[in-house]
């Protein structure tokens, strides 16, 4: 199949990277041609434009940081609602507010294309692999003509219900995930207040009902980094991880759904960007909050 990929951040790119070896002909667009290059090492293709893409290809899978990054993707000369898109297939894999989704659905729809939004759960190793949890929003017809290239990506793939309630869904799915590294940062700091050696306490914490699956081979790395080590390169970093808290925030404001414990967690992470954590992993709020006692 001929697919486009939209965005060779770290996500596009692993995506990109998984349908190349998977057999796809996998075009790419990019708005620093740079960041795709190790992707037509591969034996990519690079188009000009994402209108270029849409008509290269039968698929195009759009894939970017956040909402501002969707409007370079569809909006304006070259975007992909100024293209005349017949019968291709846009599937937006994208974190968005689900007005976002809902606005580039019709758009696609006007241009005479099928869409598909498909946010994924999972970073970069999961979607080299083909292990994302995929869910998706969408008419019937048009998730069920996805599916085969979703199913190459994904371990587990929900169509959730129309458009807008995939990313409603990611978003819930995140919320618990991102407001847990803060509670664990401020269970460090309760451990180590009380003279608890951090990586005996965050051992303890591995083996605690509390523990979210992903936490035992994280909390050593947490506890290294409230001593000074510096963490590994960020495959989901802090500030994305603020990001999506601020969606959080904001569908839930104009939903009127009580969002105390988002903003918290919101300002709390504000706080550790503000002091020069952003561009860590966003795990690594925990080694901030757990880090303001352990220096104090």
């Amino acid at each position: 199949m001929q697919v486009g990929v939209s965005g060779t951040g770290k996500m596009g790119s692993a995506v990109a990277a998984r349908l190349i070896e998977d057999g796809h002909q996998v075009s790419v667009w990019n708005r620093t041609r740079e960041r795709a290059q190790p992707l037509l090492d591969q034996g990519a293709t690079f188009t000009d434009s994402p209108a270029d893409l849409a008509a290269a290809c039968e698929t195009v899978i759009s894939i970017v940081i956040d909402d501002d990054a969707i409007a370079a993707v569809y909006d304006g000369d070259g975007g992909l609602l100024s293209a005349d898109l017949g019968n291709t297939l846009i599937i937006e894999m994208s974190t968005i507010r689900p007005e976002t989704a809902e606005r580039v659905a019709a758009g696609v729809r006007g241009a005479g294309g099928r869409f598909v939004e498909c946010p994924v759960g999972g970073s970069v190793q999961p979607a080299r692999n083909g292990q994302l949890l995929g869910l998706a929003g969408g008419e019937t017809s048009d998730v069920e003509a996805a599916r085969p290239l979703l199913e190459q990506l994904c371990r587990r793939l929900d169509h959730v219900g129309p458009v807008g309630a995939g990313a409603a869904m990611k978003l819930a799915v995140n919320l618990p995930l991102v407001v847990y590294w803060e509670a664990v940062g401020e269970a460090l700091a309760i451990a180590g207040s009380a003279g608890i050696d951090l990586a005996q306490a965050a051992d303890i914490l591995a083996d605690t009902s509390g523990t979210i699956k992903v936490a035992p081979g994280r909390l050593p790395g947490i506890a290294d980094a409230v001593g000074g080590e510096a963490p590994a390169a960020a495959a989901f970093s802090l500030a994305g991880m603020a990001k999506d808290l601020g969606l959080m925030s904001d569908v839930a404001a104009a939903r009127q759904i009580s969002a105390s414990v988002i903003d918290a967690a919101l300002s709390a992470f504000n706080q550790a960007i503000d002091e020069g954590w952003g561009d860590r992993e966003g795990i690594m709020q925990a080694a901030w909050r757990a880090a303001q006692t352990h220096r104090t």
